[in-house]
């Protein structure tokens, strides 16, 4: 299993983001995608999910209205548009793959800054 996540970087608030996740070594399409971040001294926090085949999308409280999760089987990858940035969305943001839930790549950091 790979997941690379890339995308992240330097925004002011209010600002947007798009992050992108391209998965390798596993059948992607059937298992349901995640995105979690992880803030310094914190624990990961669960930002969105989405089904294999996008019918079942959940986000958590904290982003709901301002992200959107998406996939695209063909291409293996899933993504996540960030809006409406706030300085407390500042975080290192991985995928995960609900079929090696223990694995994590290397994470993109977003850092919302004036």
């Amino acid at each position: 299993v790979q997941l690379v996540e890339s995308g992240g970087g330097l925004v002011e608030p209010g600002g947007s983001l798009r992050l992108y996740c391209v998965a390798s070594g596993f059948t992607f399409w059937p298992y349901v995608m995640s995105w979690y971040r992880q803030a310094a001294g914190k624990g990961r926090e669960l930002v969105a999910s989405i089904s294999g085949g996008s019918q079942i999308i959940n986000y958590g409280d904290s982003v709901k209205g301002r992200f959107t999760i998406s996939r695209d089987n063909a291409k293996n990858s899933v993504y996540l548009q960030l809006n409406s940035l706030k300085p407390e969305d500042t975080a290192v943001y991985y995928c995960n793959t609900d079929f090696r839930p223990d694995y994590w790549g290397q994470g993109t950091q977003v850092t919302v800054s004036s």
